[in-house]
């Protein structure tokens, strides 16, 4: 822990220039004593770095001292600055990203700092919150020990469940974390956000010591959209509403412009409840010409729900 945050402080002195003791404190959340203490085994391990006292002084690097620690190009690590604005900030992330600015050439730092405070990126809406993943620091931990874990989780309505867990990767996809883990020998996904409790057990996890993450996540992805009962609905829709009626849909199977500026479409949902959600929302926007069934489904729905106002 002490190489780290003597690390730390070498990147804090080469990305910012000169800091009192107390900045430095703040930001490795250690006592000023210790970084006093920090800064001499550093002068003594022949790091140019020197204390300036009084008004106005400091604890900088010896001008023109540089170490480069990581490789990246400048590209690489401006664009690992602007996607990491707005995430969950850990101890861990925060001193990867002071290791990745410092490592910048210095022609290219401040096009660097601007684009990490001029792009923000969040998992979250307007309209609805992102589901808290609170044990995902204690879930990137298990996965890079490989310990067995047991988890309390929430399956999609909401019954929840005790599982013995063998992690094996993590994988963020659609504004959301995934755990991919083997439960009595069969691997599985689970949504982090779901996961209610996490004790690690002392038991190293039951897994390959090789894992493609890509291929695993992928075979998931198709055998869940597989098993969906997918529909195809032929309809009428206004050109305000297409976008959004489009967006999340399987696909557009067929589009056709009308005289009137009405969309004749044969879209393809990924089951009855999906499209009917979707249908819905959109209102008077769309005119569902089949199947009948569903047709006649958001027609009661809608003569119910005008009885409520009537």
């Amino acid at each position: 822990m002490r190489a780290d945050r003597l690390l730390s402080i070498v990147m804090l002195l080469q990305h910012r220039g000169r800091l009192n003791a107390a900045d430095i404190a703040a930001e490795l959340e250690v006592s000023m004593r210790t970084v006093l203490r920090d800064i001499e085994a550093l002068s003594s391990a022949g790091v140019p770095v020197y204390t300036d006292r009084g008004r106005g002084g400091g604890i900088s690097l010896l001008p023109g001292y540089r170490t480069e620690l990581t490789g990246l190009t400048a590209e690489e690590a401006t664009a690992l600055l602007a996607s990491g604005s707005g995430r969950v900030a850990t101890p861990a992330f925060a001193r990867a990203m002071r290791k990745v600015a410092a490592a910048i050439p210095e022609a290219h730092r401040a096009a660097a700092s601007t684009a990490s405070q001029r792009i923000l990126v969040r998992p979250d809406g307007f309209a609805f919150p992102h589901e808290p993943e609170v044990h995902l620091p204690e879930l990137q931990r298990v996965v890079v020990d490989g310990k067995r874990i047991r988890v309390s989780y929430r399956n999609r309505v909401g019954a929840v469940a005790e599982r013995i867990l063998d992690p094996i990767g993590l994988v963020y996809a659609g504004d959301h974390w995934y755990l991919l883990a083997a439960r009595d020998g069969t691997e599985r996904v689970y949504r982090v956000s779901r996961i209610d409790s996490l004790d690690m057990l002392d038991e190293s996890a039951d897994r390959s010591d090789v894992v493609d993450l890509e291929a695993a996540f992928t075979a998931h992805w198709k055998s869940f959209r597989a098993s969906l009962a997918h529909i195809e609905i032929t309809c009428l829709a206004e050109d305000s509403v297409w976008i959004s009626l489009t967006k999340n849909v399987v696909r557009v199977i067929s589009d056709h412009m009308q005289d009137d500026g009405r969309h004749l479409a044969v879209i393809e949902f990924s089951g009855h409840n999906h499209a009917t959600g979707a249908l819905w929302h959109c209102g008077p926007g769309v005119t569902v010409l089949q199947p009948t069934s569903l047709r006649d489904e958001l027609a009661q729905r809608a003569r119910a729900t005008a009885q409520l106002y009537c």
